[in-house]
């Protein structure tokens, strides 16, 4: 099955890019690199069971087996020793990396509720996008009565782009819901 989010950037994004910047180069325009996805859990330094589960769902959204993540060194106010896991990450490229965005931009942020689109300012300041998720219950895939406890989780989109001002034109062709977009639209 082939993404469609990576057709809409070869046929859309890849030509509105070269418009509006003038890049000389073909490798001169902005394409997505990868995605990281990681969920913290801190209930995991008395419970390690908090971090498998919290892994597995990961591996449910991404189709991909999760990383657990260890903690780098001992922190006694946090009763945290070294070597504890933490929470999980797994960071998607190539045709996961665009489905999992196509499902992300189209069925899980409109269930959020009250969503007003993502800020402007969840910019890095070198073209990457942060977007932080409250509850893993946005995704599809996770069923609500199999879930023991609401975890949030990080997503960060990693782009080729220079700066924050190529980024958000690559990812506004791409059909990220912008705060100034879903408001006015």
């Amino acid at each position: 099955m082939a993404a469609r989010l990576k057709e809409r950037y070869e046929n859309e994004a890849v030509t509105g890019l070269r418009e509006r910047f003038q890049y000389k180069n073909p490798m001169q325009i902005p394409r997505l690199e990868k995605v990281v996805l990681n969920m913290r859990v801190g209930e995991g330094v008395s419970d390690s069971r908090q971090v498998d589960k919290a892994a597995e769902e990961l591996s449910i959204i991404a189709g991909q087996k999760p990383v657990i993540a260890r903690a780098r060194k001992s922190i006694a106010a946090f009763k945290l020793r070294q070597g504890v896991a933490i929470g999980a990450k797994v960071t998607l490229r190539g045709q996961r990396m665009y489905e999992f965005l196509d499902k992300l931009f189209n069925a899980s942020l409109p269930r959020i509720k009250d969503f007003k689109g993502i800020s402007e300012r969840s910019f890095d300041g070198r073209g990457n996008l942060n977007i932080g998720v409250r509850e893993q219950l946005i995704f599809p895939e996770i069923e609500y009565d199999k879930v023991g406890k609401i975890r949030g989780m990080d997503i960060t989109i990693v782009t080729t782009a220079r700066n924050d001002e190529e980024a958000r034109e690559l990812l506004r062709l791409l059909g990220v819901p912008f705060r100034d977009q879903v408001a006015g639209g």
